[in-house]
């Protein structure tokens, strides 16, 4: 099956270790807006052997906005997977920082808001 040339395209606007550890999974594109959906890849956590984890859903998705992109707002949709451990029952999931403090922007895009505005 041919790849959505919108997934393809996303692909190339993100950092290549987002593309490590997410999959893009869908482009919504509008008048006024562009979102990408991702969700992160079954690649289980660093510490933990094959086994040890089992998948168990996502968290709640979190929306993280992006620099514009010909002149839509850009909005990427973050799926977070969690892990159960198989022993203890335990939830699990991989420690991220992707978005600026005390925004709701990338880190990125807010460095370059701060760089633009002189902070």
């Amino acid at each position: 099956m041919e790849k959505n040339p919108y997934i393809e395209l996303a692909e190339c606007l993100l950092p290549e270790e987002m593309i490590e550890y997410f999959e893009v999974v869908k482009v919504d594109k509008t008048k006024e807006t562009l979102d990408v959906t991702l969700e992160e890849r079954d690649n289980g956590v660093d510490g933990y052997t094959a086994g040890q984890l089992r998948p168990n859903g996502f968290y709640e998705e979190s929306i993280v906005r992006d620099y514009p992109v010909r002149g839509r707002k850009m909005s990427f949709h973050i799926k977070r997977r969690r892990w159960v451990e198989t022993e203890t029952g335990r939830s699990v999931s991989r420690r991220w920082d992707l978005v600026a403090e005390g925004t709701r922007f990338s880190k990125e895009f807010a460095a370059f808001l701060k760089d633009m505005l002189g902070q």
